[in-house]
């Protein structure tokens, strides 16, 4: 009975997240797209700023100290000094929104919880990837929402 609920719970989970992404295929990227990348990306880093300031004191209280909301890019997993937006239509570049602090945590994941903005991951000849979609989602009430999650 508890594997079935499990199921279900990791089905509906799958398409909350399938709404809130679309796909890309290798046909649609290009400078356009870099264009909105780039846009998620700033909208990302102010929301970012903003709910910090307003949840640090609350996620202090619960002794989950240094709050961090910032955005995180990636290349295959590295996170390289120094890398910009600009080279977002790299293979297995991915951006996402990183929030972490010190303190009690609910698994052993390098941070507290992501958001991801975009990836675009490639195969042997082919690539595609994923973008948050703002034409369904309010970007600062994901972020919101993952915050209130982390301090159940």
């Amino acid at each position: 009975m508890l594997d079935k609920f499990r199921r279900l719970f990791k089905k509906d989970e799958q398409n909350k997240l399938d709404d809130k992404y679309i796909p890309i295929p290798k046909s649609e990227i290009n400078e356009e797209l870099k264009r909105k990348i780039i846009e998620l990306e700033k909208l990302g880093e102010e929301c970012s700023k903003v709910l910090q300031r307003k949840y640090e004191n609350v996620f202090e209280i619960q002794g989950k100290h240094n709050l961090r909301i910032w955005i995180c890019r990636d290349i295959d997993g590295d996170e390289i000094k120094g890398l910009t937006f600009e080279k977002c239509l790299e293979k297995e570049y991915r951006s996402q929104i990183a929030i972490d602090y010190d303190g009690p945590k609910f698994d052993d994941d390098f941070y507290a919880d992501t958001i991801e903005l975009w990836y675009y991951f490639g195969g042997y000849f082919e690539g595609s990837g994923t973008l948050y979609d703002l034409s369904k989602n309010d970007l600062e009430t994901d972020i919101e929402e993952t915050l209130q999650t982390l301090l159940r």
